[in-house]
């Protein structure tokens, strides 16, 4: 499956529901051969109009008659569905024959009884039939009925579905049992590393139900936006009972354990270095492990470990948690500019602890505890923030918080999305209630929209808005600016209590494994202030996207209105 997700199911399921009849003449039938017709006569009708029954019948008064004629007619009257037998009997009189057609009527409708049903309700399927209570039944109605039924059926996924028998009693009653089609079971294959039930907990279908396309469809894409595999491809193969299929999931998996290691030399800090390990699919149970290391000069204490569970139960809970203690350098500009204002360390120390649980088959839910520390740790250049103790206090110190946040994701692809959408609403929530130094709360909306306009070309985009308000730490506020919101400005170089950030991408495919990309940012934050649309900033520029062992490798130029920058980072695209 790489990029086009293609649910190879091939399911032939026919149903013709026909209910006919052996017209027989009688045997003497040969003698009115070249005779001619004086009368034409019909009887047996109880609730169909005689003019009905005429409407169809060919042979007149006057006609020569011909037992191929005969049987035409009685085929006719057949054919109007309200009979479930015509006979045809002759009389000769001195001037030819009389022909007498005997009906006999289908029963009145009084019931419907539907049978082995599971997926569509009985209501449903009896508003399907037509027929109204106590109308005679016709069947011809009773065929476009079944069709409309398993139509139905094949609209909401159930390919397999079919009505399997039609009954009517003598009192009435129409019986209609329908035969769902069911999954006897799931084999997976290619697997080598990740378990059996790290996929088929991903899957929507389920063997001993009826088995549904749509579900298989959605299935298929689950499991491949696991990320451990680099082809996901399903079909169906006939099970052991009649109109029972067992589906076969073919995967192939892809590497998805990480090693990097990375040094430098300054000298200021004298020889570096960089150790990451980790699994996204940690001993093939679905666990994603982190392990990051820096050491040398003063970085000696860096470090960062995650752990993510996307299964605690059967309810699909998850639980991430992430402990660090990290000291990197950052620079702050003045406002609106690319000017730097300081140049300093910052220790950053914590955990974050995050629960999640879906709520329905796009929507996902999300509770965050956050506990870190920001300290202040050496001037480098620009402005001494340790020279301003307010500036310490109002900005550096211990955050405590809540974060709820809710997801709908109906992305084909998580890695590279082709269609669908992705919405997310969060509130974060700090107080000197939960023991921290700052009290805020900020909220955030982004949504990602994605249009396919041919095969492997698309428009992707993407729009930011936050807001934020109580006493903020400068860690806390928004940041705009750089590879991930604005491309053409430094990173974090927009910084505040409100922000907007959108993006408009045009990704088209070059070679294997690599993707060009046009694309237009714009963006600001503000402190302290209202939404400023006419202070936009803007950019533009082209970029190419590389899937490597590694892992994927985006280099982006734009323009904006300082110039133009290059970036160069890791990870997937929005």
């Amino acid at each position: 499956m790489k990029t086009d997700l293609r649910c190879k199911i091939l399911v032939i399921a026919a149903l013709v529901v026909s209910m006919a009849v052996t017209l027989i003449l009688p045997a003497y039938a040969a003698e009115i051969e070249g005779k001619t017709a004086t009368a034409i006569t019909v009887t047996g009708m109880n609730k169909v109009a005689e003019s009905t029954i005429r409407g169809v019948i060919k042979i007149q008064p006057g006609d020569t008659l011909t037992a191929d004629k005969v049987k035409q007619d009685m085929q006719a009257i057949y054919d109007l569905g309200y009979f479930f037998d015509v006979v045809a009997n002759f009389t000769e009189v001195p001037e030819g024959v009389k022909v007498v057609y005997t009906v006999m009527e289908n029963p009145a409708l009084t019931d419907i009884v539907v049978k082995g049903n599971t997926k569509v309700s009985a209501d449903k399927i009896k508003e399907l039939v037509t027929t109204s209570k106590d109308g005679i039944l016709n069947t011809r109605t009773l065929n476009t009925n079944v069709r409309a039924i398993e139509q139905y059926y094949h609209d909401q996924g159930y390919i397999l579905a079919k009505v399997s028998d039609v009954a009517m009693s003598p009192g009435g009653v129409l019986t209609l049992t329908i035969n769902e089609g069911v999954l006897e079971g799931i084999v997976i294959k290619g697997n080598e590393k990740t378990k059996e039930n790290v996929i088929t907990r991903e899957m929507k279908v389920k063997p001993g139900e009826p088995f549904n396309a749509k579900d298989a469809r959605r299935s298929m894409q689950k499991v491949y936006n696991l990320g451990y595999f680099e082809d996901v491809n399903m079909k169906l193969n006939p099970g052991k009972e009649p109109n029972a299929v067992v589906l076969e999931a073919d995967v192939v998996e892809q590497k998805t354990g990480t090693f990097s290691i990375g040094g430098g030399y300054s000298k200021a800090d004298g020889m570096v270095g960089i150790i990451e390990v980790g699994d996204n699919n940690f001993r093939g149970s679905g666990d994603k492990v982190k392990f990051h290391w820096e050491f040398g000069g003063a970085s000696d204490r860096n470090y960062e470990v995650s752990f993510t569970r996307p299964w605690l139960d059967s309810k699909q809970t998850s639980l991430s948690f992430s402990v660090y203690d990290l000291t990197n350098e950052y620079t702050d500009y003045k406002d609106g500019t690319d000017d730097e204002k300081a140049t300093y360390d910052k220790n950053r120390k914590g955990v974050d602890i995050t629960l999640g649980r879906p709520s329905g088959e796009y929507i996902q839910n999300y509770i965050t505890f956050k506990n870190r520390r920001d300290t202040y740790d050496e001037w480098k250049s620009g402005e001494d923030y340790s020279k301003d103790p307010q500036y310490l206090k109002d900005n550096f110190g211990l955050t405590r918080s809540i974060t709820l946040m809710r997801v709908f994701d109906s992305r084909d692809n998580v890695f590279a999305p082709t269609e669908g959408a992705r919405y997310s609403l969060s509130a974060e929530f700090a107080g000197k209630a939960l023991g921290g130094d700052f009290s805020f709360n900020k909220y955030t909306a982004e949504g990602r929209k994605y249009f396919k306009i041919d095969d492997n070309h698309v428009i992707a985009t993407r729009m930011t808005v936050g807001y934020a308000s109580g006493h903020i730490s400068d860690s806390n506020r928004f940041e705009v600016g750089g590879s991930d919101t604005l491309r053409g400005y430094e990173d974090d170089q927009y910084k505040g209590d409100k922000m907007i950030a959108g993006s408009v991408e045009y990704r088209f495919p070059v070679v294997s494994k690599i993707q060009g990309v046009l694309f237009t940012d714009f963006g600001n934050a503000w402190k302290d202030e209202g939404y400023k649309l006419n202070d936009l900033k803007t950019s533009v520029g082209v970029g190419i996207r590389m899937s490597t062992p590694i892992g994927p490798i985006r280099i982006d130029f734009a323009k904006g209105s300082e110039g133009g920058r290059t970036h160069f980072s890791f990870g997937g695209q929005f």
